[in-house]
């Protein structure tokens, strides 16, 4: 079974499970009742008209009255090509409010993402060539540290020192300034410190423990003996290896943040990204917008999951495609 076949089938089963997500969401959103028609019911009464009626003409103008199959081919086809509604609390249609909040997300995301990768890598490495030592141990602990502390708590404890009283960075986030400015880092500093010191860890942790298994294998004996440097050995011969584990727990983690940890750092920071616009439309009770935003979750982890099982098998020859 050759590559081709492999993605081919992965993105079929993407789409199914994708498919099944979405027609779960309908079905919860189908069955749980309207707030604003239970609304329209209660200010009809109030004003000494039929409810009930009320009722009967909010659903026939949202076409509740039709049947279910309908309704959920309709919400199936829209949901696929993008026809997400209204926003009735930004007063725009779903996809451009979102879009203008990843314009943000991403502004952070970006270089969070390619920071952990990186020091990641790099700390676990140190430390496994270091195993047991009091560089490992500072190590660990540097690599740990963002762990053992709410991201929440210690993104506001880092403005109060560095936005209110030292004033290096500012206190509110600005919107309107160029994304590549001098400006934009200075605001941008903290929150990716935060989600960064907040990840490494996981990502350290994986990476020094399969480096460790590797430091004294034939292969990289072998290396030794031929002389390669310390450097070598380690990018070519100890990283790849290490490289399979390392891309299912980054993968893992890093939506589990996505989804979680940035969200709260938006708020904190005042970012206007995808997480403080679901947090501000369930504050709303912006129902559209509250499932649009969770559609961006469900691609995220979707697409996500068949990524890390094509850079699996790309990493690792000797998985073959028809064992997945």
């Amino acid at each position: 079974m050759g590559m081709r076949w492999y993605v081919a089938r992965r993105l079929m089963w993407t789409f199914v499970v994708a498919f099944i997500i979405i027609s779960i969401t309908w079905g919860l959103l189908a069955a749980a009742p309207d707030k604003d028609i239970i609304e329209a019911k209660q200010k009809a009464a109030q004003q000494g008209q039929s409810g009930e009626a009320a009722a009967e003409r909010l659903k026939k103008l949202r076409g509740y009255d039709r049947p279910l199959w309908q309704r959920y081919t309709d919400y199936m086809v829209d949901t696929f090509t993008l026809q997400w509604g209204w926003s009735s609390s930004r007063g725009q249609p779903v996809t451009d409010a979102i879009l203008t909040s990843l314009y943000y997300t991403a502004q952070y995301s970006i270089p969070w993402t390619i920071l952990t990768m990186l020091i990641g890598a790099g700390v676990g490495l140190y430390s496994a060539v270091n195993q047991y030592t009091k560089k490992d141990h500072i190590a660990t602990f540097f690599a740990f540290f963002g762990m053992s502390i709410p991201n929440f708590w210690f993104g506001i404890m880092l403005l109060l020192v560095f936005a209110v009283h030292l004033g290096w960075v500012p206190v509110i986030y600005n919107s309107d300034v160029p994304v590549f400015s001098w400006a934009n880092v200075r605001q941008l500093i903290l929150p990716v410190f935060v989600l960064v010191t907040g990840s490494i860890g996981t990502y350290m942790r994986v990476t020094r423990n399969e480096a460790a298994e590797y430091l004294n294998t034939d292969f990289v004996k072998t290396a030794r003996a031929k002389g390669a440097d310390n450097t070598r050995i380690l990018t070519r011969h100890i990283l790849r290896p290490a490289s399979v584990p390392m891309s299912t727990t980054f993968v893992g983690s890093m939506i589990a943040l996505f989804i979680g940890s940035s969200y709260l750092v938006e708020v904190v920071f005042g970012i206007p990204g995808l997480g403080l616009l679901t947090i501000e439309a369930i504050r709303s009770q912006d129902t559209a917008l509250v499932i649009g935003t969770s559609f961006i979750g469900i691609f995220a982890s979707v697409v996500g999951n068949l990524l890390q099982d094509i850079v699996y098998t790309l990493l690792d020859p000797r998985i073959g495609y028809g064992d997945r």
